[in-house]
């Protein structure tokens, strides 16, 4: 019986630890579920804090917690860390991304607005805005607002038994593209850093785009001809 409950304790034991294990920089994970992207996220975001001293940590949640806002549950999950440290946040149920630091000076090491962009490709931005622009500073600013490694992922469409897994690519996705700017500002190199992998995530969601745009083009030139043509058979 003694072994019994001493084998008991050391199973216990070994669960718990495994849990803290898991938990250090994939903080909070409501939504996946999935061994190896814990286990992804564990090996980048411990290799970027052992080189940098940054910790950067992604929260996956169902539900940002009652009458809180997003704003909020951030200063509160950043008050438990003394060290540097960077927090991405998404909320299924919230459908709301964010990202903050409990130190100002860290936002010196990546770009917040690039890596939140919901417009992919400077191409897409161009056309936003051209179509969105009300002046010519908000042209420029639509303009240069490109290069988001989250939002274009997530906005893509998918059925309810790969919704995880978009979930899961989006948001480490964004994740890398983080950790690699902070190791590119710092001077260092990541091994676990798939930086090929992102960018061909990147590229294939502007080819993506681009033959959107070009089907929409051709869409509307064949309504215009069609439309000459029938004001033309109507005429005669």
């Amino acid at each position: 019986m003694k072994f019994l409950t001493r084998g008991l304790y050391a199973l216990i034991f070994i669960i718990i630890y495994q849990s803290q294990l898991f938990a250090e920089y994939l903080y909070k994970d409501e939504v996946v579920h999935r061994p190896k992207f814990a286990k992804e996220v564990e090996k980048l975001g411990d290799e970027l804090h052992q080189k940098t001293g940054i910790a950067l940590r992604l929260i996956m949640l169902r539900e940002l917690p009652s009458k809180m806002s997003m704003a909020q549950y951030e200063q509160e999950i950043l008050s438990k860390f003394k060290e540097p440290t960077i927090v991405l946040i998404f909320s299924e149920m919230d459908k709301e991304v964010d990202l903050m630091a409990n130190d100002s000076s860290l936002y010196k090491y990546f770009n917040k607005k690039q890596v939140l962009s919901p417009v992919a490709s400077p191409v897409q931005a161009f056309i936003m805005a051209v179509v969105y622009g009300d002046s010519w500073e908000h042209f420029n600013q639509l303009r240069t607002d490109y290069g988001g490694t989250i939002l274009p992922l997530l906005a893509g469409k998918a059925k309810n038994e790969q919704i995880v897994g978009k979930y899961a690519g989006s948001m480490f996705n964004g994740y890398i593209d983080i950790a690699h700017q902070i190791a590119t500002s710092k001077g260092v190199t990541l091994v676990n850093d798939p930086g090929d992998a992102n960018a061909e995530t990147i590229f294939y969601v502007k080819l993506f785009f681009y033959g959107f745009v070009l089907y929409g083009i051709v869409m509307y030139i064949r309504r215009k001809l069609y439309i000459r043509r029938q004001k033309r058979e109507q005429n005669k």
